[in-house]
């Protein structure tokens, strides 16, 4: 093999591991499903936004990787996926059968469960006293 063959072959498997190491988005915005009901839609940051529906959770399977958004999810946070408000969004998110509620950060997207309009962290499902169940009917407005 020519010395030039060599430095080749080195770069090409340089690049290839380099490339296989980085990490990959979970979702997708393509596969979005609306659900849910919207009282407004989010042409102004400070918009009355509700909506109601099913919320679920994730946590253990998706603990230290990263989230759509790039940060490394915690299931101790307080954070939500949702498939369409944008990152940072704070929102309130309340238990609609005991009318407890949770403050959480948008951070991901999803959930692409059809019927369901967001997934919260194990931490924020606690608080809404979800965790037997796995779902809950829940209302969310955004705070800021």
């Amino acid at each position: 093999m020519t010395r030039f063959s060599k430095k080749y072959i080195i770069f090409i498997v340089t690049a290839f591991a380099l490339i296989s190491c980085t990490s990959t988005v979970r979702y997708s915005s393509a596969r979005r499903v609306n659900t849910g009901t919207k009282s407004s839609s989010l042409n102004n940051e400070n918009s009355d936004f509700t909506q109601t529906g099913i919320a679920s959770y994730y946590a253990d399977k998706f603990e230290g990787r990263a989230t759509a958004s790039g940060e490394i999810f915690s299931q101790y946070k307080f954070t939500a996926a949702h498939q369409t408000l944008p990152f940072g969004t704070k929102l309130k998110v309340t238990n609609l059968a005991n009318g407890k509620s949770v403050i959480v950060i948008v951070n991901d997207r999803g959930p692409f469960a059809e019927g369901r309009i967001i997934d919260l962290s194990k931490a924020a499902a606690e608080k809404l006293d979800m965790i037997n169940s796995g779902i809950a009917q829940v209302k969310i407005e955004i705070i800021q």
